[in-house]
């Protein structure tokens, strides 16, 4: 049952400046809302938290024109989600998530979407009410952030079309959203299209529309503004990413059983998932294979199940077309997994689904949010029959740009590159995400891995950028939340610190790449507040010991506790790399702070050799050297320069062993997260259940891009391939990314595509030779691949690099670096060159 593809629409082109009209950041556009402001009865000061709940509702307007000119610039955001549609087409959906003091605006065209005479423009906007994995509210006033807003205004040459008094409202009630569950964060939509008139794509004339209220902001000083800038929203910012985007894919067979009685509930997925377990489960031979049309018929009282296969992990917008009775209810469940008869569901399942009551003509689900999955469940329940036209997956997500690649004479090493561009391709929305399937929340810490995939693979860096300026957001102590934008940062509670060090290091990634020393201006002062967030947790030796909340490192078993060898290590890559970004800002005095704080570490650190295991213990409780090692302690060791460079080789020996190599994790394990591991780790318990004096903790996927590094710093780029190779135990059955885990977790993690990177920078061996790429180094693993190729982004354009066992071939836009297979390295200009070897 895999899925067919038809091409989406191409990557738009550059939108044109917008006229002056549209660059004056005092808007003319007025916030409007559905709803008459609350009375001022106050100064507006920190008033009582009373946000409005979810709501989805629609603003209209129309203009008419003489003609249809060549452009039509327009600007639009909205709190909490917009979707623009001009004569019935959609023009636009957003903003992206972001802050809500640094709440950006989206530049559109209408030109492509009018037509000469009355035209008219509905917007879908939903407010959530609730934070959840990727919006959370704002710091309201008395009445703004309290509940939708919305803000447009375009240029219609003779005329500016905005939102003010003049805008209609409806309130159809349609929508509703179930209620959450667990760890995920991405909403359950519910229409009951009985409550929404067909035509409301194109304006609903019967409907019973009401003028749109204008929505002042509210407080002292505010003399009542309903023009941004306002509180809280701030100056409202541009939108510093690109569109998204992605192809239309297209179900083409279910497996459909025999009608059956099922149980009722009022949430979707619970309601799928409990016939899934139930006595009347998909099984036997009443389960038969049918293409699409689909023909059913439950008949009153009872429900048939169908499950589509996309035959990919795929992401987007879930459209089903059907003709059905008024009334009839299809309980759809997206899964990333197959459904296990008689297997317990596992506790990192997704509770991702959607409902749709049909109205009984024109019926056509459409979904508002972004789901992903392979598999969808459905439940129809209806009184007649029921026909399912298709079903079709509008996959939105930010595009990769040009031409990049690499090629090798090893198919297994191909697959991965691929596999990795995939995976971080799923996780890169308006963020990069930690998995489309669950949470789609970004994470400070995954984020750094989808960076690095995005500057090898992409020629548009914008949202390598927007992962650094979205998580600039510390808290105020200095550190950052372990997730930004959503309930995690609203809730301003317990972090991961250690990720606001991979953030660090994400910051470092864009020094080498670009030096850009006014955006790194910007980003140094946070950097500088992550790293002092530790000096309390200094000893007199410079180790960092008890840090406190939430240590993760990573999902295997190391540890972090007492003095820490990993967190220390982590922390002094930390204080190198912004020791060298402020040496290029002309920042002194930071830059010696960290070289200092540095060099306390290095002389410190020693305490963790282990002479006789050649490797760094993960840590000492109370004086007291504890026997764990794991992959994440010699790596950090080498990555960080705490470890002498004689002494890289024996750990490489020790941590990268095959036949040392345990894989533990302290929640997981078996396919899914365990609920007793949870309760041990909540409680403090912790079981060795390895030979902690002979075998090492290897990393999970995510952490072993420092593993990598780590390797590639020690010139042992055949032991990094080989650890590459572990990757392809996640590309079975059809799926075609990265896990989360070794043997657990979700399918797609972006954080687990560190080997797409790393055939570009440690076996290609393109890497920046001077910060900004002022020119390249191309260090090849001539010794590891006989032959590999592949073309590589620069600021300049892309470079391009093959070689073989006769000579290596160059093809750079910039000067470069080349390293040759004895080890000799010569400078290069610009162009083409091919040298033979001897």
């Amino acid at each position: 049952m895999a899925a067919s593809s038809t091409p989406g629409s191409a990557l738009p082109s550059t939108p044109r400046p917008a006229p002056a009209v549209l660059r004056n950041p005092a808007w003319q556009a007025h916030w409007i809302g559905p709803k008459p402001p609350r009375p001022n009865t106050g100064a507006g000061l920190a008033p009582p938290d009373s946000r409005a709940p979810f709501g989805r509702y629609l603003f209209r307007t129309s203009f008419t024109l003489d003609a249809v000119p060549d452009a039509i610039p327009a600007r639009i955001t909205a709190d909490s989600r917009y979707v623009v549609l001009v004569n019935g087409r959609e023009a636009g959906r957003g903003p992206i998530r972001s802050q809500p003091r640094r709440l950006t605006y989206d530049d559109l065209d209408l030109a492509p979407f009018v037509v000469p005479g009355e035209n008219t423009l509905v917007v879908l906007v939903t407010y959530y009410g609730h934070a959840n994995a990727f919006w959370q509210p704002a710091a309201a006033n008395a009445t703004l952030g309290r509940d939708a807003v919305l803000l447009f205004e375009a240029d219609l040459g003779d005329r500016l079309l905005a939102t003010d008094g003049s805008w209609q409202v409806l309130d159809p009630g349609a929508w509703q959203l179930a209620p959450s569950s667990g760890i995920d964060g991405i909403p359950v939509e519910c229409l009951d299209a009985r409550e929404l008139p067909a035509d409301w794509k194109t304006g609903a004339s019967d409907a019973a529309w009401h003028p749109a209220q204008l929505v002042p902001a509210t407080h002292l000083g505010s003399l009542a503004r309903t023009q941004p800038p306002t509180d809280p929203y701030g100056p409202l910012l541009p939108r510093p990413i690109g569109p998204l985007d992605g192809d239309r894919l297209t179900a083409a067979v279910a497996m459909v059983t025999a009608p059956v009685v099922t149980p009722d509930d009022p949430h979707p997925v619970v309601r799928v998932r409990a016939y899934l377990s139930g006595p009347t489960g998909p099984r036997g031979p009443a389960t038969f294979r049918a293409p699409f049309p689909l023909e059913l018929n439950p008949g009153p009282g009872r429900s048939q199940h169908l499950v589509v296969d996309m035959g990919r992990i795929v992401c987007g917008l879930v459209t089903l077309d059907l003709d059905a009775p008024r009334g009839a209810r299809i309980d759809l469940m997206y899964r990333e997994a197959p459904h296990a008869p008689g297997v317990p569901e596992a506790l990192s399942a997704p509770n991702t689904g959607a409902r749709y009551t049909a109205r009984g003509f024109d019926d056509s689900f459409e979904a508002v949010e972004v789901n992903g999955f392979r598999y969808i469940h459905a439940l129809v329940s209806a009184d007649g029959p029921v026909r399912i036209d298709r079903i079709t997956v509008r996959e939105h997500l930010y595009p990769r740009v040009g031409n990049a690649y690499f090629r090798s004479g090893d198919p297994e090493l191909d697959a991965l590159y691929t596999a990795g561009v995939r995976t971080v391709a799923l996780n890169s929305h308006d963020a990069f995400t930690d998995c489309p399937t669950r949470e789609q929340r970004a994470w400070v810490g995954d984020g750094v891995v989808h960076q690095m995939v995005h500057l090898t693979t992409s020629t548009d860096w914008r949202l390598a950028w927007r992962y650094l300026e979205l998580g600039n957001s510390p808290r105020a102590d200095g550190i950052l939340p372990m997730s930004v934008v959503g309930e995690i940062e609203q809730g301003g509670g317990t972090t991961i610190p250690d990720w606001s060090l991979h953030w660090l290091h994400g910051v470092h990634n864009l020094y080498r790449y670009t030096a850009d020393r006014d955006r790194l201006a910007e980003l140094a002062p946070t950097a500088r507040r992550v790293l002092a967030w530790y000096q309390p947790y200094l000893t007199a030796d410079g180790i960092l010991s008890d840090v406190p909340e939430w240590n993760l490192v990573d999902w295997s078993s190391v540890f972090a506790t007492g003095a820490s060898s990993i967190l220390t290590a982590l922390w002094a890559r930390g204080l190198r790399e912004y020791a060298e970004i402020s040496t290029l800002l002309d920042n002194r005095g930071d830059a010696a702070w960290a070289a200092g704080l540095w060099e306390r570490a290095r002389t410190g650190f020693d305490i963790f050799w282990d002479e006789g295991r050649g490797t760094y213990r993960d840590h000492i409780v109370r004086g007291t050297p504890q026997l764990a090692t794991s992959q994440a302690a010699g790596a950090a060791a080498i990555v960080s320069g705490l470890a002498p460079v004689d002494r890289w080789d024996r750990i490489i020996d020790r941590v990268m062993d095959p036949e040392r190599l345990v894989t533990r994790s302290w929640i997981g394990g078996d396919g899914t997260y365990d609920q007793q591991k949870i309760l041990d780790e909540l409680r403090g318990v912790r079981r060795v259940d390895w030979d902690a004096e002979e075998e090492v903790v290897r990393a999970e996927p995510f952490l072993s891009y420092l593993v990598h590094d780590a390797a590639a710093l020690a010139g042992r780029t055949a032991d990094l391939v080989r650890s590459l190779r572990s990757w392809s135990v996640f590309l079975h059955d059809g799926y075609d990314t990265f896990g989360e885990c070794w043997g657990w977790g979700s399918p797609v993690h972006g954080w687990s595509a560190t080997p797409t990177r790393d055939l570009v920078t440690h076996v290609l061996g393109v890497t920046p030779g001077e910060p900004g790429f002022g020119r390249a180094r191309i260090a090849p693993a001539y010794q590891v691949l006989e032959r590999a190729e592949g073309a590589v982004p620069t600021p300049a354009g892309l470079l391009s690099v093959s070689f073989d066992t006769a000579g290596v071939e160059v093809d750079s836009p910039l000067p470069y670096v080349l390293v040759l297979p004895d080890g000799q390295e010569g400078e290069h200009g610009p162009g083409r060159m091919r040298l033979a070897f001897a």
